[in-house]
């Protein structure tokens, strides 16, 4: 009988950022499918995982570190340069990195000849001003032997801008986990409203933390408009367990919360109009989802916007940016489109977002886009590469 594929899913961080849950959910479905495979974090502490894995996790050993993100970007590189040329670590036939840190750890290897390549997913690039970040970024897909995208945005971007031709795979979501409100799922729901102190609404709801990057600032002004209309509405940010350093346009955030007099809340406070919640039990996410009468995304900048597709399984309305990635996998008639550069157009698509009428339309459009795209699918598009890869000859540990 034939071995499994053994297969290493690296990841940057244990908390739940989207090319984290990306790895775990192709990791579990490749596991469904009988391939060996595991996820791996750098894990300081050994905490585990946001959730809990089916596929196997290795928590990577990750020293504390102290001073800038470089620094830190340097230090996990070593940690997982470290794991992987300890000789107690397994061997995998493929090494597939979704970031950065875990791309420049497994470039290291290469050059060192301890493995022969490795496959990285761009799931999207980021403008830093420090040359040792965008160094690090560079080298992250330049050194890759095979690079895949989860959009046609950022597979044209590669080709563009560094002449590389990536191969494109699939998002997908969990929709027996993330459905719509029904018998089953009532209690927690109504449990999880009343803790959070969640009134009559309309409750928006904002994924992703406060940065730049999901267009936190204008979501607050947009918001400020509808409070307006509807003056009992409240707002609900949710996520934003980065590394990078997002102080400044926090610091704006909440300067134009005080120059409107709102008041702002962190954790689970009742009854504010805004609440930042940070990181969410991934337990309750889509019960947050279901109390929600409109996810508000707005990004300027994304891969693929796997909040959108949770939130559609759930039957929640989105509010979405009229740009790439969104319009390629989102057709007309299922989400409230908005230029994310307008807060008067964002308020605008909030209030047609919740309006009872164009709400039971997106619901159940957004529900039929979700069942379109399979976490089981993406595992067998990622599969086909892993074993062309494995078969190629002289392949070493790919």
């Amino acid at each position: 009988m034939t071995a499994p594929l053994r297969v290493a899913l690296l990841t940057h961080s244990t908390n739940p950022r989207g090319g984290v849950v990306h790895a775990l959910e192709v990791g579990d479905a490749l596991h469904a499918m009988g391939v060996d495979a595991t996820v791996l974090a750098p894990d300081p502490g050994q905490r585990g995982l946001f959730r809990a894995a089916r596929c196997t996790y290795a928590g990577v050993p990750a020293a504390p570190c102290t001073g800038d993100l470089a620094a830190l970007v340097r230090q996990r590189i070593a940690d997982y340069v470290a794991w992987f040329s300890h000789p107690d670590t397994p061997v995998y036939d493929v090494h597939h990195a979704q970031d950065s840190i875990s791309a420049n750890a497994l470039a290291e290897l290469v050059q060192r000849g301890r493995i022969g390549g490795f496959v990285r997913t761009v799931h999207h690039l980021d403008q830093f001003d420090d040359p040792r970040l965008a160094a690090w970024q560079a080298r992250g897909h330049a050194a890759a032997a095979t690079v895949l995208c989860v959009s046609r945005l950022w597979q044209a971007t590669l080709k563009r801008e560094h002449g590389i031709d990536a191969a494109l795979v699939a998002n997908g979501v969990d929709t027996a986990r993330f459905t719509p409100c029904n018998a089953r799922t009532l209690g927690a729901d109504t449990l999880l409203r009343q803790s959070l102190g969640l009134g009559e609404g309309p409750v928006f709801l904002a994924v992703g933390g406060v940065e730049p990057r999901k267009n936190t600032l204008r979501i607050l002004d947009a918001f400020l408009r509808v409070r307006r209309r509807l003056p009992e509405a409240q707002l609900v940010i949710a996520g934003g367990v980065s590394l990078l350093d997002h102080g400044d346009y926090v610091r704006r955030f909440d300067a134009l919360a005080d120059a409107a007099g709102l008041r702002i809340e962190a954790g689970n406070p009742a009854s504010h109009p805004v609440s930042i919640l940070g990181r969410v039990d991934d337990a309750d996410m889509p019960a947050l989802y279901r109390c929600a009468d409109a996810l508000i995304f707005p990004s300027l900048n994304e891969g693929f916007g796997l909040a959108v597709l949770e939130a559609m399984a759930c039957g929640t309305p989105v509010v979405v940016s009229r740009i790439a990635p969104f319009t390629e996998y989102l057709p007309d008639g299922c989400c409230a489109w908005t230029d994310p550069g307008d807060p008067a157009g964002i308020a605008a698509a909030m209030l047609q977002a919740c309006d009872p009428a164009t709400a039971a339309h997106l619901r159940a459009a957004g529900q039929r886009i979700a069942a379109r795209h399979t976490w089981a699918t993406s595992a067998a598009q990622h599969l086909a590469i892993y074993q062309a890869i494995h078969q190629r000859p002289g392949a070493h540990h790919a």
